[in-house]
């Protein structure tokens, strides 16, 4: 079914690859021009290539609140209002509690949490204004299971699910609709790293059936997700198919918590 996306502006952020890639064409499939960005322009300006006449690339550090506000100012000039934003942006930087650096601590929140902050109130305070516009974080799995060997990424992210839907709460009277879709493994390079070197057919027979020794669930589906999947569920979020949910968090993990 069509999401009746045409003509609507979106912004993607952490769009060069993986599910931010993937949501970019899931979108411009729906009709819908973006405006693709991420930290470094190989990723987007490949995308921009593909879809020239629907996506304009755009690098930008989801860290930097002033670079944010700049961008999403300029978009509003230039290509017109925001109808839809989408927080894909996030690193991983795995290690136990009692080894993990004070950097990759701060440097984990500083994306996952912080950027999920700048891009939304940027896009936020001019969506309510307009009375519409829809917002998206792509958190995880991990935001609502507790993960060995991945605190900061789990703290990172329940956090933003916790941020989205209170900004969700606030402009829900204005128009805006605010949700965020979890995702569990996604064969995407940060699924990737987390594997040992070797056989990766494997390595994803080892995530679909769990691991004990480290409390984690397999996947009852049997299947490791695509970022297609992954996308699907944001453009459903994103469009009016959707105009009466918000504040929700749609995990896509094809039952790995036990939704627990």
């Amino acid at each position: 079914m069509s999401a009746g996306l045409d003509g609507r502006l979106a912004l993607v952020t952490g769009a060069g690859r993986g599910i931010g890639a993937a949501v970019v064409s899931a979108l411009v499939e729906q009709g819908a021009r973006v405006v693709a960005t991420d930290l470094t322009a190989d990723g987007v300006e490949a995308l921009a290539g593909r879809h020239p006449d629907h996506v304009v690339a755009r690098p930008l550090d989801v860290t930097d609140a002033a670079a944010v506000e700049a961008l999403v100012e300029a978009t509003e000039r230039t290509d017109g209002p925001l109808d839809i934003a989408v927080n894909v942006a996030g690193i991983l930087r795995g290690a136990d509690v009692v080894e993990l650096r004070d950097e990759d601590w701060s440097a984990t929140f500083a994306v996952n949490a912080d950027g999920v902050f700048h891009v939304s109130r940027a896009v936020a305070r001019r969506m309510a204004d307009r009375g519409r516009g829809s917002i998206v974080t792509v958190a995880s799995n991990a935001a609502g299971v507790p993960r060995a060997g991945l605190s900061a990424y789990a703290a990172s992210k329940a956090a933003a699910v916790m941020f989205t839907k209170c900004l969700g709460l606030e402009v829900a009277g204005r128009g805006v609709r605010c949700n965020t879709v979890s995702p569990g493994s996604t064969l995407t390079d940060m699924q990737r790293a987390l594997w040992t070197a070797g056989d990766e057919t494997a390595s994803a027979r080892r995530v679909i059936e769990g691991d004990p020794a480290t409390y984690r669930t397999g996947i009852p589906l049997g299947r490791i997700a695509d970022p297609a999947d992954i996308a699907d569920a944001v453009v459903f979020l994103a469009s009016d198919r959707a105009r009466h949910i918000t504040m929700h968090d749609l995990y896509v993990d094809g039952g790995a918590t036990l939704r627990a």
